[in-house]
């Protein structure tokens, strides 16, 4: 026979272990069935969460793991392929497992695709990096230098002038006039240099990096890269279930409420799931609201189902 549970939670990053966590901790039998694929792994350490600044984010992983196991909660690693919406959800996994569950939370996050320029994907997390409050502190007044992905790309080149004086902006492929002249005013303005041409390659020495080498074989002197990713919302389970979504300037993300409850009745998002800049300390928020919700969600439904079947007083 399948197996039920409560609720089904897809992923185990932050949201999805601090769903598990609050649902485990309310008596509700929870499965979380997760791929392995943290956004964050490629990072040392996390920042900006509080009592756990500077933790690795796989030791954060594993506390997590330990803590939902002691409330009865199960883990598997595995993917989900298929979801089924009846009475309860048939979750089937690629490992062959059927299971039902009465709600589901999908925590699946998103996936990075970073600019394809040879040496930024090795050094991604390093000093490669995206995200000035994840790691602006750590790299702080060394020469930065921002590598474009868009026009947008102007506004971290602003944010990282916060943490350095020495800031670089490479336009890469963005042509000078999708810049506006407020674009150029406000850059000038930090103190961020424009530097116009397309970037060729970083250079690294001793597994450094010391510099940006432009197509026209000029090398500028960096031990810091700022680059946004290509946000890839992995949003493939809420979209076959019919879920809503909207259009971001970073993608496609479901419509969800206040708790993270999409527009499928019975199924929560959380995490990078919902958004381009959950952070890890937002996402654990994120799984905390959406499991108190579901929590709320079944109680009433089992005691308007014990009402009906009283019949009228």
């Amino acid at each position: 026979m399948t197996e039920k549970y409560a609720v089904v939670v897809v992923g185990g990053g932050a949201a999805g272990l601090s769903a598990a966590l609050v649902l485990g901790r309310a008596r509700h039998r929870t499965l979380v069935i997760d791929a392995g694929e943290p956004r964050n792994a490629p990072a040392a350490h996390m920042q900006g969460y509080l009592s756990r600044d500077g933790m690795p984010p796989a030791e954060f992983l594993a506390v997590g793991r330990e803590e939902i196991a002691r409330y009865g909660v199960e883990l598997v690693r595995d993917r989900v392929v298929r979801v089924e919406k009846g009475e309860d959800f048939t979750v089937v996994s690629a490992g062959g497992r059927s299971v039902r569950a009465r709600r589901l939370v999908v925590a699946t996050g998103l996936k990075d695709e970073l600019p394809a320029v040879p040496g930024v994907a090795e050094r991604f997390g390093r000093d490669v990096l995206h995200c000035p409050f994840c790691h602006g502190w750590e790299v702080r007044d060394q020469p930065f230098g921002v590598l474009a992905t868009s026009p947008a790309s102007v506004h971290q080149a602003l944010m990282v002038s916060q943490w350095s004086k020495d800031v670089r902006f490479f336009p890469h492929t963005v042509a000078e006039e999708e810049l506006s002249d407020e674009d150029l005013r406000r850059l000038a303005a930090a103190g961020v240099d424009v530097v116009p041409g397309e970037v060729a390659e970083l250079v690294t020495e001793d597994d450094r990096l010391t510099g940006i080498r432009l197509a026209d074989g000029t090398t500028h002197p960096r031990s810091v890269l700022f680059t946004a990713p290509r946000a890839v919302p992995r949003t493939g389970l809420l979209e076959r279930l019919g879920a809503e979504l909207h259009e971001t300037p970073f993608g496609a993300y479901p419509v969800v409420d206040a708790t993270g409850l999409t527009t499928v009745p019975g199924v929560w998002a959380a995490g990078n799931a919902i958004g381009f800049s959950e952070q890890v300390v937002h996402a654990a928020s994120g799984g905390y609201r959406a499991a108190s919700a579901i929590v709320g969600d079944l109680l009433m439904t089992d005691l308007d189902t014990a009402v009906r079947r009283q019949g009228p007083a």
